[in-house]
Formats: C-alpha cells, structure tokens, sequence
C-alpha cells in the first residue's frame, strides 16, 4: 500500500502543479514556465517518493516498465489505478481552486486538458498530434530506463528525466498540450468534458504505444547497457 500511496500522490502532486500552472498561472508564466512546472514537479517527486515506488506517476512508464522486465506483471495494474485517482484528485482539487476566481469557467478557460485541432492552441492536426505523443513518450521512456538501469549513477536520474520532461513540453505544447502520461490526460479531461474527453483515446493509445516499444527495445538488450563478462 505504501506503493500506491507513493504513486497516486505523486500523480497528484505532477498534475496539480503542471496543469494549475497553465490553468492559474499561464498568463504571467508563459509556454516556458508552464514547461519547467511540469518538469520540476516530476524532480521533486522523484526524490520524494522514487525511494518507495520508484515514481512511475504515469501509466505509461509503468507499462514501459513491465515490458522492460523491470517490474512483475501483477504490480502493475495496481500502480495505474493509483495513478489515475491521483490525477482526477488534482484535477478535482484544481478546479475548486480555479473556481475561486469570480470569471473563471471550465468552459472557457479549461483545465489544462490536452486535444489537438481546431481550436485547440496551434490548431494541429489529428496525425501530427498521435505522432508527437507517441515519438515524446517513446524518448521520454528510453531516458527512464537508461538512467535508472545498472550501473548508471541513481542520484542523477531524477534531474535527466525531470529536464526531458521540461524539453517535451517546450516542443510539443503547442501541438497537444503535451500528455506524454495517460494520467495527467484523465483527470482533466472527466472534468473538461466535451471534446477533451472525446479525444482522450489518443492521449492513452498514444502514449501506451511509445512506451510499449521502448521497453520492449530495452528487454531485448538492444538499447540496454551491455553486461559485464563473467569472471
């Protein structure tokens, strides 16, 4: 249980601050303040928590994780409901907060929900938006398992994975908000309603697609550190 408390308040803590930051914050902070908001909060938590549950706080990795041999099977699925409650929490918690402001609307103003299209921040199209999630989610993957694999230093893994996070972010927010975690897209989006949630389907199969094949390159040795000769 300490896992999944680990997990789901981690999940929370990314999406509160990430998207409270675009959602409160936006206007003064900008694309770039949005960006290091997300990345700085995976930092925190991953030295706050990577100690108990190795901080997953996202589907994604967690499945990227199982694929790579790095996590049984059965652990699993529990770590991704812990996730998901964490990030409809924050979103709950984010709304209330947002909700404050007298001409704040969920409507109008959102969530920090992804999406792409018409509408939808640089307009991209229903292609360019699957292939970011799912090319940033596979890069994002390949810097979790090559930093905390053997023989790579422990103590420097939060800041390489946190900072990639912030890079996604800087590149991608335009095109979908940047989901990268079928979490942080789920809560969001079961309060935004409407459109987020009808194309919440991609910020799952996308992301779930690129850390599928990321793990699955590491299991077979092929983007692995190579083993040391025995004797």
């Amino acid at each position: 249980m300490n896992k999944l408390l680990a997990e789901c308040i981690g999940t929370f803590t990314l999406v509160l601050l990430g998207c409270g930051a675009a959602v409160i914050a936006g206007g003064e902070i900008g694309f770039v303040g949005i960006s290091f908001a997300f990345g700085l909060a995976l930092i925190g938590m991953a030295y706050a928590i990577g100690p108990v549950s190795g901080c997953h706080i996202n589907p994604a990795v967690t499945l990227g994780v199982v694929m790579a041999g790095r996590m049984p099977k059965a652990q699993a699925g529990g770590y991704i409901l812990a996730q998901i409650a964490g990030a409809i929490l924050a979103a709950l918690v984010l709304l209330i907060i947002a909700s404050g402001k007298a001409d704040y609307s969920v409507a109008t103003n959102g969530l920090g929900q992804n999406g792409w299209g018409a509408g939808y921040l640089g307009e991209y199209g229903l292609g360019a938006a699957f292939v970011f999630e799912l090319v940033a989610t596979f890069l994002f993957l390949v810097v979790i398992l090559g930093s905390t694999g053997d023989g790579v230093p422990a103590s420097l893994a939060g800041i390489a994975i946190g900072l990639t996070l912030v890079v996604i972010h800087l590149v991608g927010i335009t095109v979908t908000g940047v989901s990268v975690n079928p979490a942080r897209s789920i809560g969001p989006a079961l309060f935004a309603g409407g459109t987020a949630l009808a194309q919440l389907w991609l910020f799952i199969v996308a992301p779930i697609a690129g850390a599928v094949l990321a793990g699955v390159l590491f299991r077979t040795g092929l983007l692995d550190m190579p083993k040391p000769p025995k004797g």
